[in-house]
């Protein structure tokens, strides 16, 4: 029974995460990240087939609300994760903030002289650890190491994961658009390793005709839509960045291959487990680096191969993985009503409905901007001390663990 509920085309992995910060003014509250949870959970439940995927939630903070949510779903098989390092569970020490831990902003030569906890170890900016800063990474990297090495029902699972966070919203084609990506990457770019069905662009192109008179009607129009949002924002007095815009659609879209690059292709982001096994191979480079965030740290080791070239991407130039969370951990807003840019993107998915599910799509190779291609010469900072790192490096030392079952008769 067990064996054949494991068998599944995809593994979706989703992070549910509710912050629990000391600072009270840019808290995350529970109601806010559950809206976001809900509605990307709806419309995970309209995908098409997503009954032949597995969804795992990953979290970092254990909220009974958010547990009856991830409970309730019925369209799919559910596991859940619960990060075991958090500063939730280890509020008072490692790899929580322990009170004898270094002030953030304290001088070398005072945190010496006082033998607060990694007094030696600042980061490259001169400043000790943050817990709550130094999980996003821990929780990524325990993640992808428990669903790659550790979980039974993943061991023989040669398929792409997908990583999602709480506060995204995905298409009903998307699982259709990441086997068109994988199917081209196949026959176009074999050294492609991640796949991304998102993007950060605040214009979104479905349509592959390079006709002038339809650029200049999509430049137009977008600019109406500037106009008009801009003009709503004045009225309301807020500072609300509305993300979507809509565009001209086409049957046959567009992808791009490029170099991978942190801030800009970490969204909706896809690959196997024989990208995974490359990555582990290189876990210094990213346990080592100095910057709480996972995804730089990514970067890093991508730059820093040795006798290979950076991670290539394969793209949709029109996302179906859209980021709907305007307040959270590194946004930090004064009006966070999160039914504006779902509308959004509820009302731009309904118009290009006709439009989703292409039958095939062009590839086009670019070089990546100077921004792809620029050197990481040093990281965020927040990773300077010396328990994270050897915490972040034990994490790919626990394998899998094989049960054994005894049957008395």
């Amino acid at each position: 029974m067990w064996r054949d509920s494991c068998r599944y085309t995809y593994i979706l992995v989703l992070k549910s995460c509710v912050r629990l910060f000391i600072n009270v003014s840019y808290c995350p509250q529970v109601h806010t990240r559950l809206t976001y949870l809900r509605h990307l959970i709806v419309s995970l439940a309209q995908a098409r087939d997503i009954d032949r995927t597995l969804l795992i939630f990953s979290h970092d903070y254990y909220d009974e609300e958010i547990n009856n949510l991830v409970r309730s779903i019925d369209f799919t098989k559910v596991m859940q994760i619960f990060f075991p390092y958090s500063i939730q569970t280890h509020p008072q020490e490692f790899p929580g903030m322990d009170p004898n831990d270094c002030p953030r902003d304290i001088k070398l030569e005072q945190a010496i002289k006082i033998k607060c906890n990694n007094a030696l170890h600042p980061d490259l900016h001169g400043h000790y650890r943050e817990a709550k800063y130094a999980q996003t990474k821990h929780h990524w990297w325990w993640k992808a190491n428990r669903i790659f090495n550790q979980l039974q029902c993943t061991a023989t699972h040669t398929g792409p994961v997908l990583f999602l966070e709480e506060d995204h919203y995905v298409a009903e084609d998307f699982i259709h658009m990441l086997q068109l990506l994988r199917s081209t990457a196949d026959k176009s770019c074999p050294q492609c390793e991640i796949l991304s069905l998102g993007t950060y662009l605040k214009t979104y192109q479905y349509h592959s005709n390079s006709d002038k008179r339809k650029k200049h009607l999509t430049l137009n129009y977008i600019q109406q839509v500037r106009a008009i949002s801009e003009e709503r924002r004045k009225r309301q007095q807020t500072q609300w960045n509305y993300q979507v815009y809509p565009n001209l659609y086409s049957s046959t879209q567009k992808v791009e291959i490029t170099p991978w690059h942190s801030s800009m292709h970490n969204m909706g982001m896809a690959f196997n487990r024989t990208v995974w096994d490359n990555i582990v191979e290189l876990q210094d480079q990213f346990c080592a680096y100095d910057d709480y965030n996972w995804d730089y740290s990514l970067l890093h080791l991508s730059q820093n191969r040795p006798g290979k070239e950076k991670f290539k991407v394969i793209l949709c130039k029109g996302p179906r993985v859209f980021h709907i969370g305007e307040c959270g951990f590194h946004h930090k807003k004064s009006n966070c009503n999160a039914s504006t840019v779902i509308s959004k993107v509820q009302k731009l998915l309904k118009d290009a409905k006709s439009y989703l599910f292409p039958t095939r799509v062009t590839a086009t190779i670019t070089a990546g901007g100077a921004k792809h291609n620029k050197k990481l010469i040093k990281g965020n900072g927040g990773w300077g001390d010396l328990r994270d790192q050897e915490l972040c490096t034990n994490m790919t030392k626990i394998g899998r663990q094989l049960k054994k079952y005894i049957y008395y008769t």
